[in-house]
């Protein structure tokens, strides 16, 4: 296959980032957008050695599992590229994604569970975070398009809060009524890099954070005065990142104006939430998140839980009820000290949360003679460290309850458990992110020996 080449392929799979798998002449082709059972005439776009990267030209016979997209652009830049996939289909593909990585390291015994759906399929997300670019001599907002950092402008975001659209355009406006340039990431100038928008979904309240190249700029005092004054505003906040990176936030937040925090709620628990707080995205799916993760961890009141991860404290917090104990730790100093206000706020007496690295508290307090039950561990994509895997052996808990955002690690991280005499019978797939391919897992690891 050579760039440019119309081919004609049939589309037999998806992959886990939810492109059609066909092959010509036994070459793999990924054709964007294609479904299985399409037939589609495609244009070859890159080439690899074995493969290719191809988009639809034409569709010669169409899925039945199609969905007309309202936008192109939530396909084009990966906002929502299973937009095109109709919702129950979309739920057995990450069931699916999960079965065939368990499969491939000859764990299908493991059953999967099917996907737990959303309770809202668009208009989920309680936080967006878009880039802020130049196009056309004009400061647009929008999505980059898929592999490439060329931004599509864009005004419905469709999985975000209709509510933080809404804030997000008149935050466009006021920063293009006022000149102020858009960052430029090949000069490395301008001054607003992204957008970042949080909405607590129970509260009604928003924090707005400008995520600027510089900690000032001429002008800034007036765009806060007119920000502050969109419905719903609580907090504005300035975010310093001056790298030349592809990391969004800066370690710096200097308030503006209003709130330090914006408030909401998991359950009937509160949570105090500043700008760089990890809280789920999805909060119609968030308690069931954590109810199921609860439940599967079959916990009891003589329990002491490790809350590894714990960030501000949603899952210790909301476990806290049914157990003795729970301890929470956590590496950013900051997320430690909002957790312990959230257990203040809510009147939680038995959640204690400690600053430092859990490989490293977790063994110490086993020497002093605790004993840990459970531990619960929401690592980030990358997984767990060898090291995390060892010391929460050695602490000797019954179970792992591992909630995980993304599969492949957790199936690797699955596999040094059960070298250490830990096992699982099930793992239940949780869409957070409906309408693209990432899916959340909850899997229990019970120990069966001694290590």
């Amino acid at each position: 296959m050579k760039k440019n080449e119309i081919v004609e392929v049939e589309i037999t799979d998806l992959s886990y980032e939810a492109m059609g798998v066909g092959h010509v002449d036994g070459e793999t082709v990924f054709v964007n957008n294609a479904l299985p059972g399409e037939i589609v005439k495609a244009k070859i776009l890159k080439t690899k050695k074995a493969f290719a990267f191809a988009k639809i030209e034409e569709i010669i016979k169409e899925s039945p599992d199609r969905v007309k997209v309202p936008l192109r652009q939530y396909l084009q830049t990966g906002l929502a590229s299973l937009a095109h996939l109709k919702y129950d289909k979309q739920l057995e593909f990450k069931q699916q994604q999960v079965a065939e990585l368990l499969k491939k390291v000859h764990l299908d015994q493991i059953k999967v569970n099917a996907t737990l759906p959303s309770p809202l399929q668009d208009s989920y997300r309680n936080k967006a975070q878009v880039p802020v670019r130049e196009v056309n001599g004009k400061l647009e907002i929008g999505f980059f398009r898929r592999h490439s950092h060329d931004l599509v402008p864009l005004e419905d975001f469709f999985t975000n809060d209709k509510e933080i659209d809404r804030v997000l355009l008149a935050v466009r406006d006021i920063l293009r009524e006022n000149h102020v340039p858009a960052y430029d990431e090949v000069k490395h100038q301008g001054e607003v890099r992204y957008l970042e928008v949080r909405r607590g979904i129970a509260t009604g309240e928003i924090m707005v954070i400008l995520v600027c190249l510089h900690k000032e700029f001429p002008g800034l005092a007036k765009v806060v005065d007119e920000i502050k004054e969109i419905a719903g505003v609580k907090s504005i906040f300035l975010n310093h990142n001056p790298r030349k990176t592809n990391v969004i936030l800066g370690t710096s937040d200097y308030l503006l104006w209003g709130k330090r925090y914006i408030d909401d709620k998991i359950g009937d628990l509160t949570f105090e939430i500043s700008p760089q707080s990890f809280f789920q995205i999805n909060s119609s799916q968030t308690p069931r998140l954590y109810d199921l993760a609860i439940k599967q961890a079959g916990l009891k009141d003589s329990d002491l839980i490790v809350d590894a991860y714990s960030g501000i404290g949603t899952i210790g917090l909301s476990a806290a009820k049914y157990v003795k104990e729970v301890r929470g730790v956590e590496v950013v100093k900051a997320a430690v000290k909002d957790a312990k206000n959230n257990a203040r706020i809510n009147q939680i007496h038995n959640a204690k949360y400690y600053a430092g690295k859990a490989e490293d508290l977790m063994p110490k307090w086993a020497e002093k003679g605790l004993k840990t039950d459970v531990i619960f561990v929401d690592p980030p994509r990358k997984g767990l460290s060898p090291d995390f895997i060892e010391a929460a052996v050695k602490t000797g808990p019954e179970k792992i309850v591992y909630i995980s955002c993304n599969p492949a690690t957790l199936v690797r991280d699955m596999q040094l458990f059960m070298e250490k005499g830990y096992t699982t019978d099930e793992v239940s797939p949780v869409d957070m992110f409906p309408q693209t391919p990432h899916v959340e897992c909850v899997t229990v690891l019970e120990r069966t020996q001694n290590d």
